[in-house]
């Protein structure tokens, strides 16, 4: 048996996602001013843990959607399409991944290892007949970006055991994920056209127009709940929103723009300059959590 096929299944080059773990991480410490040193071994767990599980839902998603994935452009190319693969040794794999990373939950806090778990149960809410989210019209966006503030709570976890972040943050996380997935949605159906719908049945229901309304949509909320969050706990962030609305309209800017060579899978990889945004404005973020700056809330004041 070759072991390579199965190993990539895990898609480790995909761990870089769970980043948006750190945010968690950064404000809870900034907001219960957590040291670092009471936290240093349960984050160093707690990551371990969300990578075994991230990849435990990316074996899972592989292997339902090799009839699926054969008609994209690229995921055509996965191992689960392309290599005759043992049912038996990819649930095992499965088993083994998810049962790892739930047992590294455990050792962090029970409450961690419960997010842990809703995080391993969405992976079967997306993938597994008969729920099976990700073809359900709008459902697909929502649920796949859920994955991102469920992350920021494992981040905020491994700090602050027995507590949940602000509901406004998790909202706003979910928002701003939606809006990027959606706008990722918009650019596959542009590019594959009717191809699309025998990839995934959502794009039997999905439009440019209604893609771009509901992108819109998740876009103001974000910003909504991004200033109820900042207003209450942190009103230097405001100061970041005119950075992040460059940020959304230079993603969309992108999609408008994706030619064959750049496949919208790739889309937030497309060119150098936006990374280099993102990495920009991620140092603005983290400045603004962790300095405060005089004269920020002169704007909230009556009068």
């Amino acid at each position: 048996m070759r072991v390579t096929p199965y190993m990539k299944m895990m898609r480790v080059d995909h761990w870089c996602k769970n980043v948006f773990v750190l945010p968690g991480i950064i404000i809870a410490a900034r907001l219960t001013d957590t040291p670092f040193a009471q936290f240093a071994f349960p984050l160093f767990l707690g990551l371990a843990s969300v990578c075994l599980i991230t990849s435990a839902n990316y074996v899972l998603n592989e292997w339902l959607d090799a009839n699926f994935d054969k008609f994209h452009p690229i995921k055509k190319n996965r191992p689960a399409v392309v290599t005759h693969m043992r049912a038996l040794w990819v649930y095992m794999g499965y088993g083994i991944l998810l049962t790892g990373g739930l047992g590294l939950a455990l050792l962090v806090s029970f409450h961690y290892f419960l997010a842990s778990l809703f995080f391993g149960m969405m992976g079967v809410l997306y993938n597994v007949p008969p729920c099976r989210l990700k073809e359900k019209v709008y459902l697909d966006v929502l649920a796949e970006s859920l994955n991102n503030p469920l992350r920021l709570a494992l981040g905020w976890l491994v700090v602050s055991a027995s507590s949940l972040p602000p509901v406004s943050l998790m909202l706003g996380y979910w928002m701003a994920a939606a809006f990027w997935m959606g706008i990722k949605r918009y650019a596959e159906l542009r590019f594959m056209g009717q191809v699309a719908t025998r990839y995934r049945r959502s794009f039997r229901f999905y439009t440019e127009q209604n893609l771009l309304i509901s992108s819109f949509l998740y876009g103001t909320c974000f910003y909504f709940f991004f200033s109820v969050f900042s207003i209450k706990y942190r009103v230097e962030m405001l100061v970041s929103i005119p950075f992040l609305i460059i940020l959304f309209i230079w993603y969309f800017r992108i999609a408008q723009n994706l030619q064959s060579e750049a496949f919208p899978s790739q889309l937030s990889f497309h060119t150098k300059a936006f990374w280099g945004y993102c990495l920009f404005m991620a140092l603005i973020v983290v400045m603004l959590l962790l300095f405060d700056l005089r004269g920020t809330g002169w704007f909230l004041k009556m009068g």
